[in-house]
């Protein structure tokens, strides 16, 4: 059985080419890092490139909502840890979380992503093995507490 709890799915280092006028990460690099944790958690739960191949399934990204809570460097190191919020047959809600090394949150990305049938390029269920693996990552973080940068809505508060 996988344990995922207070493991990172990504690991990455802040690179010249992420840094912008500012002398801080650029948001397209932030969202650049969470696109890979994506492709992370495809591999992990066998949608890597054999498994797209062997199941002719994918996930597309729809929706996603990203808080930017603090500055990264050029050289600073970050992890990002994944959270499965819900899931149905063929969606994942899914949460992730950017740490820098100190383990401070510096960013936060929500999505949704659904699961596609390469050959008919139209949504369809998860593939069995597939659903296995999804359901022992949201059953590992499914008691804790909502971070609270979920279901957020972007407005001016008056």
């Amino acid at each position: 059985m996988m344990n995922v709890q207070n493991e990172a799915i990504l690991t990455k280092r802040v690179h010249s080419g992420w840094v912008d006028y500012n002398g801080h990460m650029n948001d397209a690099a932030y969202a650049q890092v969470f696109s890979h944790a994506v492709d992370a958690l495809m591999d992990t739960v066998g949608l890597d490139e054999a498994g797209r191949s062997h199941f002719q399934y994918t996930i597309f990204t729809l929706e996603t909502h990203l808080c930017y809570l603090k500055e990264v460097h050029l050289d600073d190191s970050v992890q990002v840890d994944l959270r499965i919020l819900d899931y149905d047959a063929k969606r994942l809600h899914v949460f992730f979380e950017m740490k820098d090394s100190h383990g401070d949150l510096v960013a936060t990305s929500e999505q949704m992503l659904l699961g596609m049938d390469t050959n008919e390029q139209r949504p369809s269920s998860f593939p069995e093995q597939v659903e296995s693996k999804v359901k022992i990552f949201f059953e590992q973080r499914n008691d804790e507490e909502k971070p609270k940068q979920v279901g957020r809505t972007i407005g001016i508060r008056r």
